[in-house]
């Protein structure tokens, strides 16, 4: 098979929990050779945020997390104390052998182990350096720890997401992923392969200043340019859309399902399969624009004439006619969907401890470099014999006296 895209590069990844494990893991998957740094004993934070623990042979709980294993496949972990001298000794060893280095700590603290930009530059004037926190290098903020949750919060999700105010429910929601997390991670990817390509270029590396709180401001995409070109601010809409009707959730006779149509076509064919076509040439709703002003006249309207039948009945003859609608699935359900499993998303990789660990797929397809999936999440340590050997040139004693240390 052929190697990945990113084959020829390595990655040292110094990241916890979830931003920078999961740019980490994309480049792994890229085919990016991968080494995650830990604390000895402890390791990601996230090896301990369960239940649910992956299931060793017996049934019995492991020590790996479900949410480690979401964000770590494809890499080898190391286990290295850089809080002593001969472990930041090590890492700056590691980090001159690399392209690519991946941090989460707060601001200021690698450089006081001497493990900076600066000084990793000084010893590698081509690795990319990848900063990741919740508020920037600078700014009144920047000595902060951010959280993805206050994140959230902060960067304005959390006041459009959730019922309107003035229904059961209301109030501001967080999403049910740490999607400010996930976001940088993919910006930080984004970032990093930018950079490489300016080093292919230039043969410099550089620094990338990623902030939780920049990403989220930035992914607020539409909403920002609807408060923007219009100076009011956006409110919660549940799970109605802002700018376009009908574009929501809607309850059929027995479940809830969601239409989609996004344009005076798509809503025209929606009229005439609930058999109100008049409703497509009424001066209120023609135009999308006249929909998004009369919308509490016509989604109530639509809801009714929707409580008729079951879902699937909306569904299949929304579908026919060419309207986007769909059933709204459990994790369980979109996991078996004919259409995911078609795509092959979920996948087993063999687990030392487990036999096999389940795990979602890369979405990445890529004709002449597909994805790899050549390593499992790997255990706390599993790799710091093998590194220090093969990478570092260690012998057995150096590594025995290490360990005695409590360096490794």
């Amino acid at each position: 098979m052929t190697d990945g895209a990113l084959s020829h590069l390595r990655v040292l990844d110094l990241s916890r929990v979830l931003a920078g494990p999961w740019a980490g893991q994309t480049l792994a998957d890229l085919g990016a050779d991968v080494i995650k740094v830990e604390r000895p004993g402890s390791g990601d934070d996230t090896r301990g945020w369960g239940p649910p623990y992956l299931k060793d042979r017996d049934g019995e709980d492991t020590h790996e997390a479900a949410y480690y294993l979401a964000a770590n496949r494809g890499k080898r972990s190391v286990t290295i104390d850089i809080t002593s001298p001969d472990g930041q000794a090590l890492v700056r060893e590691l980090a001159a052998q690399s392209d690519i280095l991946i941090e989460n700590y707060k601001v200021g603290a690698l450089a006081r182990y001497g493990l900076g930009y600066e000084d990793i530059r000084a010893i590698n004037p081509r690795i990319i350096y990848c900063s990741i926190t919740g508020f920037g290098q600078d700014g009144p903020l920047a000595a902060l720890p951010g959280y993805d949750f206050i994140i959230q919060a902060m960067g304005g999700l959390m006041s459009i997401t959730g019922e309107r105010d003035d229904l059961p429910g209301g109030g501001p929601q967080k999403l049910g992923i740490a999607f400010a997390d996930l976001m940088t991670g993919m910006y930080a990817t984004v970032a990093i392969l930018a950079a490489l390509a300016h080093r292919d270029v230039s043969g410099s590396g550089q620094y990338i200043d990623m902030a939780l709180l920049d990403v989220q401001v930035a992914s607020m995409s539409n909403m920002n340019l609807n408060y923007l070109t219009s100076g009011r601010v956006p409110v919660r809409h549940g799970n109605a859309h802002a700018n376009i009707v009908p574009y929501q959730v809607f309850h059929a006779q027995d479940v809830p399902f969601v239409i989609a149509a996004g344009n005076d076509g798509q809503f025209a064919k929606l009229a005439t399969v609930v058999g109100r076509p008049e409703l497509a040439v009424d001066a209120r709703f023609a135009t999308n624009a006249g929909r998004v002003r009369h919308r509490d006249v016509l989604i109530p309207l639509l809801e009714g004439l929707f409580r008729e039948h079951p879902a699937q009945h909306w569904i299949a003859a929304l579908g026919a006619a060419g309207v986007p609608s769909g059933p709204i699935n459990d994790i369980a359900q979109a996991l078996e969907h004919p259409q995911v499993r078609h795509r092959g998303m979920r996948i087993d990789l063999p687990h030392p401890q487990a036999g096999s660990v389940p795990l979602v797929a890369s979405p990445f397809k890529l004709s002449a470099t597909p994805v790899r999936y050549r390593r499992p999440p790997p255990l706390l340590g599993e790799h710091t014999r093998e590194i220090l050997t093969q990478r570092l040139g260690r012998h057995t004693a150096e590594i025995e006296a290490l360990y005695e240390r409590g360096v490794i």
